[in-house]
Parts: C-alpha cells; sequence; structure tokens
C-alpha cells in the first residue's frame, strides 16, 4: 500500500547515519493538519550560507565544504536516496566544522541502479534542464543531485546562482539554454571552472557522476587528498517491521500541545509569541509554515506562524519545519 511505503521510506530516512547527514529525530503524524512534521537535530550555526552572499568563500572554503558534499550524497545515493534539494540553504554547518546536508521533504527512494523521476520538485534556480524539459521523457534522479551540486559549488565561490531570473519562464530558458558564465572579478583555478562545467552539463547523459568527482583534480589536488572509498564511509541502512511500524509518531493538534506547554511554562494565557511572529526567522532544516525554538520561553517550543522570507534560493512546499535540541525536551519520548 502506498502509506506502507511512506513509513518504510520514513524508517530508513531515522535511521541515515553519516557525518554529513542531518540525523533526522523524528516524525510527527498531526492528523488534525492531515500534515506530518519532521524533526532534525539542531545546528544552531545553520546554513553555511545564504544566496546572494557578498562575501563569497575563498577556493579553499569551497574545496573544503564541498568534499563534504560529495560524501554526503554518495552515501544517500548509496541508500538509494536522492534528495532533490541540494542547495546552500540546505546545507547545515555542525559544531565539528563539518556542512551536513539537511532537508529530504521532496526526496526520492529508488529500487535498482539509479531513480527514473518525472516529476518536478525542488527549488527552481537548482532545477536541472531535464526536469522542465517538454519532452515528458523520465530523467535519472542521480543526475539532478550532481547539477545541484554544480549550482551549489558556483554559489560557494561566486555568491550568486549563474542562472538568475524574477520571471519562472525566462528562468527556465536560460537552465536549458544559457551557458554557464564565470564573474570575472572573482579569480578562480581552471580546475574549480573546468569541474562546475562538467556538472553543468545540460545533457544528463554527458554530466560528471559522483564516482568521476571523487576523482577529479580540483577535489583530490591531483591525488594528493583522495576521499574515502565508498565501502569505507556507507554501511547499507536496514529496518525492521517494528521500525517500520513505528517509524510515525501520531500526536494531538501540534501547534495547540505546543501553545499549551508554553503558556503552562509562563503560568499565563496570554499569546506568548506576539514579538516572536513580527520576527523573521531563519530556516535551519526542513521548509515550511511551522518553526519550533527551545531557545524561546524558558526553552520551551514556541510556535511562529508566519512563513518564511522569499529568498532566491527558497524551498517549495514541502514538510513543515521542527528545531529540536533533544526530543525529550518536547516530551515525545
Amino acid at each position: 500500500a502506498p502509506l506502507d511505503r511512506i513509513y518504510q521510506e520514513i524508517a530508513i530516512l531515522k535511521k541515515l547515519d553519516h557525518i554529513n547527514i542531518v540525523k533526522l529525530i523524528e516524525v510527527l503524524d498531526d492528523p488534525a493538519e492531515d500534515n506530518l512534521y519532521m524533526a532534525f537535530d539542531l545546528l544552531p550555526k545553520g546554513p553555511v550560507m545564504e544566496v546572494p552572499c557578498d562575501n563569497p568563500f575563498s577556493e579553499e572554503q569551497a574545496w573544503l565544504y564541498f568534499r563534504d558534499i560529495v560524501l554526503g550524497i554518495e552515501y544517500l545515493h548509496y541508500q538509494k536516496i536522492i534528495h532533490r534539494d541540494i542547495k546552500p540553504s540546505n546545507l547545515l554547518l555542525g559544531d565539528d566544522g563539518h556542512v551536513k546536508i539537511a532537508d529530504f521533504g521532496v526526496s526520492n527512494q529508488f529500487e535498482g541502479s539509479d531513480a527514473q523521476l518525472s516529476s518536478t520538485a525542488g527549488t527552481p534556480a537548482f532545477m536541472a534542464p531535464e526536469t522542465i524539459s517538454d519532452s515528458g521523457k523520465s530523467f535519472s534522479g542521480k543526475a539532478l543531485d550532481v547539477w545541484a551540486m554544480g549550482i551549489t559549488l558556483f554559489c560557494f565561490v561566486y555568491g550568486k546562482c549563474p542562472f538568475i531570473d524574477e520571471f519562472i519562464l525566462a528562468l527556465h530558458n536560460k537552465i536549458k539554454n544559457k551557458p554557464v558564465e564565470f564573474p570575472e572579478e572573482i579569480k578562480t583555478s581552471e580546475e574549480l571552472k573546468d569541474l562546475t562545467l562538467k556538472m553543468l552539463e545540460k545533457n544528463p547523459e554527458l554530466r560528471i557522476t559522483v564516482p568521476e568527482i571523487k576523482e577529479h583534480p580540483w577535489v583530490t589536488k591531483y591525488g594528493k587528498h583522495p576521499l574515502p572509498l565508498e565501502e569505507d564511509h556507507c554501511t547499507i541502512v536496514e529496518v525492521t517491521e517494528e521500525e517500520v511500524k513505528n517509524s510515525v509518531k501520531t500526536i494531538p493538534s501540534l501547534p495547540a500541545v505546543i501553545l499549551v506547554k508554553a503558556m503552562l511554562r509562563k503560568r499565563s494565557f496570554a499569546n506568548p509569541y506576539e514579538t516572536q511572529t513580527r520576527r523573521e526567522e531563519r530556516s535551519m532544516s526542513a521548509p515550511g509554515d511551522l518553526l519550533i525554538n527551545l531557545d524561546e520561553i524558558n526553552r520551551f517550543p514556541s510556535y511562529s506562524p508566519h512563513k518564511k522570507p522569499n529568498r532566491p534560493d527558497q524551498m517549495l512546499p514541502g514538510f513543515a519545519e521542527m528545531k529540536v535540541g533533544s526530543p525529550a525536551e518536547l516530551g515525545f519520548i
């Protein structure tokens, strides 16, 4: 049944364990609102970069972060998961200095060697040309992630996306037809440009693959810094029937629970969030309208119904967002 498959996929996501993947703590079902909420581990440092950015990374810093992304994507593909929304705001910086991939709201799991997709998902400026084609053909999932990695690397060193337009059809036209142009005011190595162009190859059949990226001279510095072999950092995730059965926890109306807890903690039934709702918050993990912070209301959750600010890399509709320090603090375990 479709619902059984969803539970199976969620159980796998919850068991992902890698230094370059944000840990999914819990998935909560709010039947009253017909919503699922994904509770991720809190990474207070937030996204590695907001795009556009006036102070992009040095090539050396971009190199360090990009290598983390490569390993994280290789791990996801090894687990037969296509992320589908790689972009700087979904790459969070851990306390250990490593970049961790977050937000699986539009991810796909597949069988066989690659996903064959036909639906459009993700963030417009990071979408591959084949996803916005009128051909109606299915396309490779792995190649989508590689394209988005290329856009992300471009953002890292130039502070903006290579294809930008406020009109969606014009943006699609640029993605499909415009060649990549590197800003002359920022000097980067030919090796970096070569890798970027190979990832932003408009023909997905000719696009560089993750194993090839791992061997690229820019990534390895001509072999001086090889990345770990796949078998050295990837172990297949297996889930039991019990884990699938318990993959999603049903709760009462989540906003109501959070509101009551906060009010009881404050011993007041006035709205404790009036000032917060006037404030803009930064996304730390999965996208959506529900933002929960434990640093407000004496470290009890707070509910903010406002939407995140518009950004060029803003996510399309997806799961609601939960940021947690530990599941116990929210009373779910």
